[in-house]
């Protein structure tokens, strides 16, 4: 499989970045603080942040499964609770809830846009839940609407896991104006990146302030004598890093606009390639960021699958193998598992279980590469599939 048809021209790098991140490094340098309390760049990231996503309340933390986990203990959850999450996502969405103490409780998703199931949610919904965890896979958000009236019947909050989802819209909202709690990754592969980091956004200032105050080992933010309100831990993001995503904020718009161009020339090439069957979109989410290219080959193996992606990336194609079921993990049955066996679980959930075995992705800047490049990337992955 290793002769064949090959990317005739590289595509865009990732990360992405120019003047305006190194002057930004700069200034936050030159500032002399160099950490939030006394310095000036993460509370103007939070504030730019929030506002590009309809919200007033973004907290920045140290990375996407701290901002899960805490905004999950700002909802409550722990020992003795239980969130609901997708069992096909990765594994911090289960992670953040286990750290906790509470127990995890994985659903199966929709097998064409790979997002939960919202009745599989309604199904697992009992008097331990304490929150609904919808993640908005690969940029394609949940059904908000579904999840919504889930959440307002049952008083289960959801929390969106919105690490996918930077710049994402349902029905023109965007993810800060759904009335939720919606945390985020800016981590080396995501939309947006500082190599790390992570942001949460709270639909109220009481939920902020109770945030704020367990991100910073539960000091208030004018304590001089060694306060410490509540339990917490030391989530705080520093200036280099915000900073740096001060720029890359600014990027964004542009570069969704560019993947939502070309998703739809890839999704249809790929389509035609005889057993590939492309992620589906729910128009519904009328702004999606992309942050993947996925699809499946139902029916592949998963020894083939692997020897496929790594076909693609010796011929120039940065592709994956697709996340694997929470529960077909040892991580997950560490702490806080439910009362389940793995058989079971994966009898409740048969579309996580195909999208385990025959799911690949590729990376998001295949989608900020031309409109050749898209007739490129096709080609290749027809040539391997072919092969295999």
């Amino acid at each position: 499989m290793s002769n064949g048809v090959r990317l005739g021209s590289e595509l865009p790098a990732w990360p992405q970045y120019g003047d305006e991140e190194r002057q930004a490094l700069i200034r936050a340098l030159e500032q002399g603080q160099w950490w939030r309390i006394g310095g000036g760049e993460v509370d103007a990231f939070e504030a730019e942040f929030a506002a590009a996503h309809g919200s007033e309340h973004a907290l920045a933390v140290t990375n996407g499964t701290h901002a899960l986990e805490l905004a999950l203990e700002v909802l409550g959850v722990g020992a003795g609770s239980e969130v609901i999450v997708p069992a096909f996502t990765f594994i911090s969405s289960s992670q953040a809830a286990q750290r906790l103490g509470a127990v995890a409780v994985p659903v199966d998703v929709d097998p064409d846009t790979y997002c939960i199931d919202p009745s599989a949610v309604e199904a697992a919904i009992g008097p331990k839940t304490r929150a609904i965890m919808p993640v908005h896979m690969a940029g394609q958000m949940c059904d908000m609407d579904a999840l919504g009236k889930l959440s307002a019947d049952s008083g289960v909050p959801l929390i969106q896991d919105a690490a996918h989802a930077h710049g994402a819209r349902w029905r023109g909202k965007r993810v800060g104006e759904l009335g939720s709690v919606a945390a985020f990754s800016f981590q080396n592969g995501k939309l947006m990146t500082a190599g790390e980091g992570g942001a949460v956004l709270f639909p109220d200032a009481e939920m902020y302030e109770k945030g704020f105050v367990r991100h910073s080992c539960g000091r208030p933010r004018t304590d001089r004598g060694y306060f410490h309100r509540t339990s917490g831990s030391n989530f705080r993001l520093n200036e280099f890093s915000a900073s740096v995503l001060r720029a890359q904020l600014a990027r964004l718009d542009d570069q969704i606009t560019t993947r939502e161009q070309r998703w739809p020339v890839l999704s249809r090439l790929l389509a035609e390639i005889p057993g590939v069957v492309p992620q589906s979109r729910d128009d519904r989410g009328d702004r999606n960021p992309h942050y993947m290219a996925m699809f499946r080959v139902p029916g592949i193996t998963e020894e083939r699958r692997a020897k496929v992606v790594d076909v693609l990336i010796e011929r120039g194609v940065p592709a994956f193998v697709a996340f694997r079921a929470v529960y077909r993990t040892d991580a997950f049955w560490e702490v806080a598992a439910p009362d389940l066996t793995v058989d079971e679980l994966a009898r409740r959930c048969p579309h996580s279980e195909a999208l385990t075995r025959d799911c690949v992705w590729l990376h998001h800047r295949v989608l900020l590469g031309s409109e050749e490049q898209m007739h490129e990337v096709a080609a290749v992955v027809a040539d391997v599939l072919a092969d295999a």
